[in-house]
């Protein structure tokens, strides 16, 4: 499907970059030893959202799509059968509230950065509405596998990515060999540089997948004691590069570089650390993207479906697509043919879930205790981001467990600086970190569980496991034939048995943990194979 999907978007007009023959031009990401990645300079997301904006557009004006912009979804519409009718909504300018009734919902509504505070997501990627109906008894899936982004750029206020492709086209990670260094980047000679990434993944070198690229990262600064300038950072290097070349390529996150930091990339290294970045996890769908409640459907990086325990650098984007091309065929056919259409609903229903919806916000409205909902959400991330990301153990994640039920209990005793209907930028946060918080608790729950390590979720005291290092003068086919190599094999199949699950959280009501089952995943059309990135194929 990928590429018809590349070719519809070329249609519509988005400039992908070219080779002088005119062919679309590719390049490689992270995981891939091939140029498999078509691309628009470095800003290709933004060039997508460009394009299909004015598909939205087109057919806004001919009157097939009608935008309801400032509304914020609320709660799903389920009736006494367990089928979804619509959904109840909110609009931000005067806190009025509706029901909009539907045969088929479709959540297209993002991932769940803002649970982990500063991440390299948009700020409005809170994860409230997917854990909105996760509380209405939608399944929660892979929760536990949160990709971070090896590079991004520290800030106060967010992080903001450096695109793998700035690596992709010959960006070089590195340290000064000497802890203490103190010349400025372009006085260190190369051999007095480390490039740490190269010299222990001389095949893939920069473009090893990103869970592996972090953990050699965060290792580097915080278990081998490297700083840059006294911070927790490292270098990502492009200024060998022709700046003409610079300029065509990554010319989109170059000025964001320079915008925030106030240093020339072309001339110095960019100091960047990792930062969150994407959920692998998200709501259970099945092949037509309808999640568990009939009627129900989710695309995106709210479901979970696509990526398993680590997304692949450019898949994103590609499966949101598809997702997008499957549900608009899907969710119709499953119009067609539901026994009850949505007209037909006693009003009962809608006026119930309004009621219910109407209580939530005046009760926020009304809420006169003394914590601040805004220094909640600030010790949720600090404690999401230390304790849930890039290495994990289960002492702290039942510690982090216990306090995630004490901010849950504080939040009980929430006030409002602003409790007016105008305009409230407050109540809104409130109600979004309520969900926030249920949400961290699924994460944290399915990463407790998850004895082993696995894609981008890291247990040291469950490490992973690594092939047989090759031999000198040995060949690929006699390293594999090994017995080393053969045992290997069979503990690697003997976990494939106990883990190769997909994780389904379920919720079981207010205050309780979510309870966690397992889902055997479907090997039939290919079979797993080992990670294995050493110096033989």
């Amino acid at each position: 499907a990928a590429p018809g999907i590349i070719y519809l978007l070329d249609r519509m007009g988005v400039p992908f970059n070219r080779t002088a023959e005119g062919f679309l031009d590719f390049r490689r990401f992270g995981g891939t030893l091939h140029h498999r990645t078509a691309y628009a300079g470095a800003t290709t997301g933004q060039q997508l959202l460009y394009s299909l904006d004015e598909q939205v557009r087109r057919y806004e004006v001919v009157g097939k799509v009608q935008k309801y912009e400032f509304w914020e979804f609320l709660s799903a519409v389920i009736d006494d059968q367990g089928v979804c009718r619509g959904i109840v909504a909110v609009h931000l300018r005067d806190l009025s509230l509706k029901v909009f009734k539907a045969d088929a919902v479709v959540m297209a509504v993002g991932g769940p950065g803002a649970v982990f505070g500063r991440t390299t997501m948009s700020v409005q990627n809170t994860g409230s509405a997917a854990a909105a109906v996760y509380r209405q008894g939608v399944k929660y899936a892979n929760g536990e596998f949160i990709q971070v982004h090896p590079t991004a750029i520290p800030g106060a206020d967010k992080l903001r990515l450096i695109s793998e492709s700035a690596r992709g086209e010959g960006g070089r990670v590195w340290v000064p060999k000497d802890k203490n260094e103190k010349r400025k980047p372009a006085d260190i000679p190369e051999s007095e540089r480390w490039y740490f990434l190269e010299e222990k993944y001389p095949k893939y070198k920069n473009l090893v997948p990103r869970d592996i690229a972090t953990r050699e990262i965060f290792q580097i600064v915080y278990e081998q004691g490297w700083r840059i300038d006294g911070q927790p950072c490292v270098y990502l290097d492009v200024s060998h590069i022709d700046e003409g070349e610079l300029r065509r390529k990554l010319l989109g996150i170059l000025e964001i570089y320079e915008k925030f930091t106030g240093d020339d990339p072309y001339r110095e290294p960019m100091k960047i650390f990792p930062a969150v970045h994407y959920s692998m996890g998200g709501l259970w769908v099945d092949y037509d993207q309808m999640t568990n409640v009939p009627g129900l459907f989710a695309v995106g990086e709210c479901e979970f479906q696509y990526h398993g325990a680590n997304r692949l650098g450019a898949n994103s984007l590609l499966s949101c697509i598809y997702a997008g091309l499957v549900v608009g065929t899907t969710a119709t056919r499953y119009q067609k043919h539901q026994k009850k259409a949505t007209a037909d609903v006693d009003s009962t229903v809608f006026d119930r879930a309004l009621q219910e919806q109407d209580r939530k916000v005046e009760s926020l409205r009304s809420a006169k205790g003394n914590e601040n909902p805004f220094k909640l959400h600030q010790e949720l991330g600090d404690l999401m981001t230390a304790n849930v990301t890039i290495v994990r153990d289960n002492k702290r994640l039942r510690e982090t467990e216990g306090k995630i039920a004490d901010l849950k209990e504080r939040y009980r005793r929430i006030g409002l600086s602003d409790t007016d209907r105008w305009a409230n930028q407050v109540l809104p946060f409130a109600w979004q970190l309520d969900n926030m918080l249920e949400l961290a608790r699924v994460i944290t729950r399915c990463a407790l569980q998850r004895d082993e390590s696995r894609g981008a979720h890291y247990k040291p005291e469950f490490p992973f496991l690594q092939p047989p290092a090759p031999k000198p003068g040995q060949t690929a086919e006699e390293r594999k034939a090994s017995p080393e190599y053969q045992d290997f094999l069979r503990k690697f199949k003997e976990q494939n048995q106990r883990w190769l699950k997909t994780t389904i959280a379920e919720f079981e009501g207010a205050g309780a943990p979510p309870r966690v089952s397992y889902e055997a995943v479907d090997t039939s059309l290919y079979e797993p194979e080992p990670r294995d990135y050493s110096k033989t194929d």
